[in-house]
Order: structure tokens, then C-alpha cells, then sequence
């Protein structure tokens, strides 16, 4: 039972049958997915990681005043936190600092405070890192609002909740409020809360207009996934006006995924004086991959060469690549009628279920997993060894998408293992597809014939 308390009674539970009241949008004429807006993407990337990216780059440090001495730490035991947020942090998994935290952390802990913007995919414990440095900071005995965290959405609010109460699991004396839609306070309350998460809109007025914390008081200001703020219409505005209300001696911190001009531009408007981290996203690579195209006719072609390829090899586990909604749906069917055990994820499902589609693959529970590129990045299952585009990506222009085509592959070969790349060619165009993504890699895809077993099984070996 965790000691951390919601203000009233915001479901920690993100099983919502309305969440955002959105849904994952195709178009209804061609039957084409649109892709994940950012915040969703963020949030499915939350809920079905497990254990750190593994990112073997180094951690690039620009720090504000470059005479001061560069502080990294190895372990956690060098932070000298709490003893109650250490255990916390060992509850959690942490064993020791990940990359991104080596070098963030001894920041965000410092005294006298200072500013930081940190970069580096999800993943890599960044939320963390910012939530251990919010508990470390607050002063139990004071009963106000002393650290202040704004997230792009109601649900990513929540998740950020989720880490704090996980690490803050035996520091009963810090409590949590979430300024989040739905959470109604009586007019004139003035909430004992040390920290509070929530949305732009619902901080600014709890702030300003309600009243029911006093801005003046904010020790630490952290706003997150700063690439999805600036993204969402208004919330840019807003984390501007709340920054505004802060005391000049508040420590702020910033923390994106990706750090394009626009989000630099952002970030600088925010953050007086910061020290920066930044670290490179861990390259996909095809080094490992072996990669094939088969010559189809038609779509039950190709379903007999995917049938072939699956039947010649010890599978541990595969992910089939559809360019529509409705494609996906038929495939799923025939592969169940063969007796395949068949996930799919489909168009309308929300961001919560494909996360349960995506745990059960994970688990081994589904051999299969059937989509669309709603699975095409940031999802890392060890055991997946064949990956087949049913259908090749093709972009805007008709031409080959290369980066969708990385991402898609890139689903295999990881950790340093062998995986395999089939791709169904059934017309002239996309025959052409294949010899664009051949000229962008720079890498041969080799012809296969499905029918002849004995060259299929010389060629993946």
C-alpha cells in the first residue's frame, strides 16, 4: 500500500474507456493508419518498457560554467540520498546509474540548485532521475506545495505519479498531488502537497487563478517530454506563463526525447542558465540482419511464402509488417486458421491495449504479432528473429520509406543477435521499392525462393 496520496480520487488505473477520448485514426476511403500522435507514442513507449535502453554512446555534458569540476557517479551509494529513497531506488530494479543518470543526477542533487536540460531517448531513465531529485529536495516538515512537474497529458502525468510513489514507497512523510482534469478541489483549499504533477492548463490554474499553491514557494520545477509539449496546441504558452510565476532561485529542469531546433528554441526560453546533457539515440543498425525479398503474384501468394519461410526455420518469435488496417486483419485470420498463435494490433484499439497486446507478445503468450507501424519503433523483444514486410513502406511521394523500413527491421538483430528480414514483392513498383531501400543502405537483399526448402534453408544458415 503506498503512503504517497492521490488530493481526491484520480484513478491511478489508466483502464479508461475514454482516455483523451482518442483513438488511433485510419482513413476510412483507403483504409491507411495514421501514425501515433507524440504523446501517445510516449505514453505506449512507457507502458510496455520493462528495463533501461541499452545505449552504448557516450553522454555529451555542456556544462554552464566550465571551471566547475565535471561530477559523474557509478553508483547510487555516492549520491548519499536518503536512506528511505535508496531503498526505494533498489525496490525499483536500479542497480546502478544508467548512462543518462551518471551524469544527470549529481545536477539535479546539487546545492546551491542548478538549471539542466537533458536529451536522450525514452527509456533511459530520465523520469527517474528527475523524480529522485523532487523527493530528495522536498522538506517533509513544511506543509506546502515545494516541487511542481508538468506533463503534456493527463496520462503521462499519471505515469510520472507512478515513479514517484514506487520510489517513494518508504518516505511516507512526502505526499503527492496530481492537478490533473477531474481532480476538483473546493474553492479557497490550500493543499499541504509537496509535490504536484499535472497538465499546463490545470497547473496554471491551481496556481494563478485558484490559488491552491503558492508559486512562490516552488524549490523545483521540472518540465518533461518537451518535445511533446511544444507539439500539443497551447501547452507551450502555458509552460511559459507558469515559468514565469516561479522564484528566481527555483531550480528548472527540462527533459526531451529529441532536441530539434524547435525544442532548443523552447528549451532556452524556459530554462535560464542551464548546464546541458545530451545523449546520442542508439543506432539501429542492419549489420546483424539478413536481409531476402520473395516474388509473389498476388496476396495468397504471399501468405504461402510467409507459411514456407515460417515452417523451414526454429522460430523463436516474428513480427509481420501490413500497410493497411484491413490487410493486417486478414492475415491474422488466415495465420489463426493455420493454427499460429496470432496477436494483432489494430487501428481502433487504444494506447492502453495495444500495451497489453505488446506485453502478452512479449511474454511469449503470441508467436505472431501482426500490425501495421504502430509497432515499428521503440518496442524491444529479444526473442523476435524474422521480421516480414507483408507489405514494403512506401511514403507520400510513392517512393520507398527508408526510415520506416529501418525501424520495421530494426525489430530484429538486436542485442547483437541474428535476425532476418523477408520482404513480398508482387508488382513492378515494388520490385522498384527494393532496389531504393538496396541504394539508400547501401546493402544487397538477396532473392529467395520460398518453394525450393533445401536452398531456403542453405541461404539461413
Amino acid at each position: 500500500m503506498t503512503s504517497i496520496k492521490f488530493v481526491s480520487n484520480v484513478p491511478c488505473s489508466l483502464l479508461k474507456d475514454d482516455i483523451n477520448g482518442k483513438y488511433f485514426s485510419y482513413n476510412l476511403n483507403q483504409n491507411v493508419v495514421k501514425p501515433l500522435d507524440p504523446a501517445e507514442q510516449s505514453l505506449l513507449n512507457k507502458l510496455i518498457r520493462h528495463n533501461l535502453v541499452k545505449n552504448r554512446n557516450q553522454v555529451e555534458v555542456l556544462q554552464r560554467d566550465p571551471n566547475s569540476p565535471l561530477f559523474s557517479v557509478k553508483t547510487f551509494e555516492e549520491l548519499r540520498l536518503k536512506p528511505q529513497l535508496l531503498q526505494g531506488v533498489y525496490t525499483m530494479g536500479f542497480n546502478r546509474p544508467s548512462r543518462i543518470q551518471e551524469n544527470a543526477l549529481p545536477m539535479m542533487l546539487a546545492e546551491p540548485p542548478q538549471n539542466l536540460i537533458a536529451q536522450s531517448q525514452s527509456g533511459t531513465g530520465k523520469t527517474a532521475a528527475f523524480s529522485l531529485a523532487m523527493l530528495s529536495h522536498v522538506n517533509p516538515a513544511n506543509k506546502w506545495t515545494q516541487c511542481l512537474c508538468i506533463a503534456p497529458t493527463y496520462e503521462l502525468a499519471v505515469q510520472i505519479g507512478h515513479v514517484i510513489e514506487q520510489m517513494g514507497k518508504f518516505y511516507p512523510e512526502v505526499k503527492l498531488a496530481y492537478a490533473v482534469r477531474g481532480n476538483r478541489l473546493l474553492r479557497g483549499t490550500t493543499i499541504q502537497e509537496h509535490i504536484v504533477i499535472g497538465t499546463p492548463g490545470t497547473v496554471l490554474d491551481w496556481g494563478l487563478k485558484l490559488k491552491f499553491f503558492d508559486p512562490k514557494k516552488i524549490r523545483v520545477f521540472v518540465l518533461d517530454e518537451a518535445d511533446v509539449m511544444i507539439a500539443t496546441q497551447g501547452h507551450q504558452d502555458q509552460s511559459i506563463r507558469i515559468q514565469r510565476l516561479l522564484p528566481k532561485d527555483c531550480q528548472m529542469l527540462l527533459l526531451s526525447a529529441t532536441f530539434e531546433d524547435s525544442v532548443w528554441s523552447f528549451a532556452e526560453r524556459i530554462i535560464p542558465d542551464p548546464n546541458i546533457i545530451k545523449l546520442k539515440r542508439e543506432e539501429e543498425t542492419l549489420d546483424t540482419i539478413k536481409q531476402f525479398y520473395v516474388v509473389c503474384k498476388e496476396k495468397e501468394d504471399k501468405f504461402s511464402a510467409l507459411c514456407n519461410i515460417y515452417g523451414s526455420l526454429t522460430i523463436a518469435q516474428a513480427m509481420i509488417f501490413c500497410q493497411t488496417r484491413r490487410m493486417a486483419s486478414w492475415l491474422s485470420g488466415q495465420l489463426s486458421s493455420e493454427g499460429h498463435q496470432v496477436a494483432l494490433l489494430s487501428g481502433e484499439m487504444m494506447v492502453e491495449q495495444r500495451a497489453a497486446v505488446i506485453e502478452r507478445f512479449r511474454e511469449g503468450k503470441e508467436k505472431v504479432l501482426v500490425t501495421t507501424n504502430v509497432c515499428s519503433r521503440g518496442i524491444d523483444v529479444e526473442q523476435v528473429s524474422i521480421v516480414v514486410n507483408f507489405d514494403l513502406p512506401v511514403g507520400r511521394d510513392g517512393n520507398s520509406d527508408n526510415e520506416t523500413y529501418l525501424h520495421r527491421i530494426g525489430r530484429t538483430g538486436r542485442f547483437g543477435k541474428k535476425g532476418f528480414a523477408f520482404n513480398m514483392v508482387d508488382s513492378q513498383e515494388t520490385m522498384d521499392l527494393i532496389h531504393q531501400i538496396e541504394l539508400h543502405f547501401d546493402r544487397k537483399i538477396v532473392k529467395l525462393d520460398t518453394d525450393d526448402l533445401d536452398e531456403l534453408e542453405k541461404m539461413m544458415n
